[in-house]
């Protein structure tokens, strides 16, 4: 799939170019940390934001963050996402 817009929004701007995003998508995880999925708003992430995000929410669900790791003004990269699921044993 693409990256999908309306489901990109912005959760906080610290006022220092630092921002708090997030993104919900039917998407792998894999496939959204792809170098260019998000040149559509390279003019509004900068490296260092980060990326809350819920992926493949039409099948096993990750939640976790990606950090803008690269942004020359036309493409976008992130890293790969840090999985916040952790452990729940009950």
């Amino acid at each position: 799939m693409a990256f999908v817009a309306a489901d990109f929004s912005l959760v906080n701007y610290s006022g220092n170019g630092f921002h708090i995003w997030h993104y919900k998508s039917d998407d792998l995880a894999t496939a959204i940390d792809a170098a260019g999925y998000f040149n559509s708003v390279a003019n509004e992430v900068n490296v260092g934001d980060v990326i809350f995000a819920h992926t493949d929410a039409d099948g096993t669900p990750v939640f976790g963050i990606f950090v803008v790791n690269a942004n020359d003004g036309s493409t976008v990269d992130v890293a790969n996402i840090t999985n916040l699921a952790g452990t729940d044993s009950d």
